[in-house]
């Protein structure tokens, strides 16, 4: 398999999904999930991500599609099409699989994989984060981890706007 074609194997839907988690879970790996729309990837989302891998054995992102980013970030968002973002993610060595969802929230996706890691940024409280009570119900952990200062899309965009 040539290298695009294995970053493109990493962008997968639920029924590709559903066939590797038993897999893991029998071989007990932790599975860590975070999720976002990630737009642009800048130097915060890098350190975020892995950040978020060395939690677990393996990670999972959630991303969200165009029409979700529409409703959760206005219609000028996303700057980049779906395909695209989960392109740039799934490229990335230590993201395992991309998976999209639909949904205003990963619930539904937290639910159907039941991970033993969720992960967000700290901008949240741990018992706020989406999925926090299908997680702590197994036993899991719900971890937060610090933004850098002066990295989000948003001061991207404006800085490009600015100059």
């Amino acid at each position: 398999m040539d290298k695009l074609e294995l970053i493109k194997s990493k962008i997968i839907d639920k029924v590709n999904l559903k066939t590797m988690l038993p897999l893991w879970k029998f071989k007990n790996d932790k599975i860590a999930f975070t999720n976002g729309c990630f737009d642009i990837i800048h130097r915060g989302h890098i350190e975020y991500l892995a950040k978020a891998a060395s939690c677990g054995d393996k990670l999972i992102i959630g991303l969200n599609t165009d029409e979700s980013v529409r409703r959760l970030k206005g219609e000028t968002r996303p700057l980049q099409d779906e395909y695209s973002r989960a392109l740039v993610l799934a490229s990335l060595s230590f993201v395992d699989n991309v998976i999209l969802f639909n949904e205003d929230t990963p619930y539904e996706l937290i639910k159907f994989i039941q991970p033993d890691i969720l992960i967000k940024g700290s901008d949240y409280k741990p018992e706020d984060i989406v999925g926090y009570d299908i997680v702590k119900d197994k036993h899991g952990k719900v971890i937060t981890i610090d933004f850098i200062d002066g990295y989000s899309t948003t001061n991207i965009i404006k800085k490009i706007i600015n100059k």
